[in-house]
C-alpha cells in the first residue's frame, strides 16, 4: 500500500491495529513563494493540521489535553522534500502510528492528488510532557490504540 491511494472525502477511521488515518487538503495561493511552489515551511502546517485531525477522529482535543496539563510535542523530524506542490493543488495528507518507548512515532506523507506522486515523507517524534515532565499518557495511549502498527 505503499504508493496506493485510498481516495475518502472525509477523515477515514481505519481498520483495527495498524490503520491509515487521511484527510483531503488544497494548496491556497498564498502558501506559494516566488518559484509558484508551496513554501518548504508550510509542509509543516498540512503535517500538523493532520494530526491535529486525527486527535480528534480518536476522541481527543489537543486544546483539552494541554489544560489537562498533557502536552504532546514534537521531539525530532525527519523530512524528505520530493515532488513540489503548486498553487491549487489538491493533495492527500497520510498517516501511521506506532509507538516506540515514550515516544510516538508518526510516519506521515503528503501525495499530490491528480498524479499519486509522494510530495513529502516525513517521520516526527512526539513525546509527552506531563505537567512539564517528560512521561507517558494513558489518554493518548488508549485514544492510539487501535492505530498503532505491530
Amino acid at each position: 500500500m505503499a504508493n496506493e491511494i485510498k481516495m475518502n472525502d472525509e477523515h477515514a477511521k481505519p481498520a483495527k491495529k495498524g490503520g491509515i488515518f487521511e484527510t483531503r487538503m488544497e494548496v491556497r495561493d498564498y502558501e506559494c513563494d516566488i518559484e509558484g511552489i508551496v513554501n518548504n515551511a508550510n509542509y509543516l502546517h498540512y503535517l500538523e493540521h493532520t494530526r491535529h485531525l486525527f486527535l480528534k477522529q480518536c476522541g481527543l482535543s489537543f486544546a483539552e489535553m494541554h489544560r489537562k496539563g498533557i502536552d504532546a510535542v514534537v521531539a525530532r523530524m525527519t523530512l524528505q522534500y520530493k515532488v513540489p506542490l503548486r498553487c491549487d493543488d489538491e493533495f492527500i495528507s497520510r498517516l501511521s502510528i506506532k509507538k516506540e518507548g515514550v515516544r510516538y512515532v508518526f510516519n506521515q506523507d503528503i501525495i499530490r492528488a491528480c498524479d499519486n506522486k509522494i510530495s513529502l515523507r516525513a517521520k516526527v517524534e512526539l513525546v509527552c510532557l506531563i505537567d512539564g515532565k517528560l512521561g507517558r499518557s494513558e489518554e493518548y495511549d488508549a485514544a492510539f490504540n487501535d492505530y498503532f502498527e505491530e
